[in-house]
């Protein structure tokens, strides 16, 4: 009989995972970002206040308790504590409650990007490496060294441009090596052109920041990081695999979420991000 990743369980690990690639960075790196986060019963909240991006400035985690409008206005108070100008809230569709257009009216929240979410048992990603497209004989996909970390950070906020203030890849290498994260890349030669990390918690991980330069795509990369991923969940006792990636509007082509459905990961739902502005 077919499983499903439960919803509570993927929405929390993906937000711990990104509260924990940015809390747990050395003090100056907290410091020099503005670097917070709080708790809200199962849902949490983070902040990177000097992200220009504001990407890392989400709360998450929601569902496993109602969400009402009193939840919702403490969060944003938190983010308008904390000094960040704007702040997502990604919830679950399942988890929206029937007066949510009215929540959001009262607390000016707009609809922002679409995700889809997606998850599947570790054993049947890995199940599906066979049929997956092999890497190009000329690449090498293994895990990443302490030495290393920097330059593996770089690729990762270069590509998806994170690149300002510098302390950003500072708080992308202090992961490496840290509990519950394994990060792998693919290099050429000596180069690393694609990386990936997965976050380890418990029964589920979260696949996180797979990213690949332009001259490393379509070449293998990131399907043999994800297979090189769900090798690390398997080997950490993790039964459930979570990710999420951009929804497709007509007519567009994600290459990662067609890389994830052709490694054994379903699609669970698309999620609106409403965003709060400060």
């Amino acid at each position: 009989m077919k499983t499903t990743l439960p919803i509570g369980l993927g929405e929390r690990t993906e937000i711990e995972a990104y509260a924990d690639f940015a809390t747990g960075a050395p003090s100056s790196v907290r410091e020099a970002l503005g670097i917070s986060s709080q708790q809200f019963g199962p849902a949490l909240a983070v902040t990177v206040r000097e992200d220009p991006s504001t990407f890392f400035d989400r709360a998450g985690g929601f569902g496993e308790e109602p969400v009402t409008a009193a939840l919702v206005a403490r969060v944003c108070d938190f983010f308008r504590e904390q000094g960040a100008s704007q702040a997502s809230f990604a919830i679950a569709p399942a988890s929206l409650p029937p007066n949510w257009p009215e929540i959001t009216a009262e607390l000016g929240l707009t609809e922002g990007p679409r995700y889809v979410k997606l998850g599947c048992e570790t054993e049947t990603a890995l199940a599906a490496r066979d049929g997956i497209a092999a890497l190009d004989p000329a690449l090498r996909v293994g895990p990443v060294e302490p030495g290393r970390a920097r330059e593996w950070a770089t690729v990762m906020m270069t590509t998806f441009g994170f690149t300002e203030p510098e302390a950003m890849t500072d708080m992308a290498a202090s992961c490496v090596g840290r509990p519950d994260w394994q990060q792998y890349a693919v290099w050429e030669d000596e180069r690393i052109i694609a990386v990936g990390s997965v976050f380890l918690r418990g029964e589920c991980a979260a696949m996180f920041g797979g990213a690949t330069l332009p001259e490393g795509r379509g070449r293998g990369a990131q399907s043999a990081l994800l297979t090189a991923r769900a090798t690390a969940a398997q080997a950490a006792g993790c039964r459930w695999l979570v990710a999420e990636t951009g929804a497709e509007d007509p007519g567009e082509h994600n290459t990662s979420l067609h890389n994830m459905l052709r490694t054994g990961f379903e699609r669970l739902y698309e999620r609106v991000t409403w965003v709060w502005h400060g």
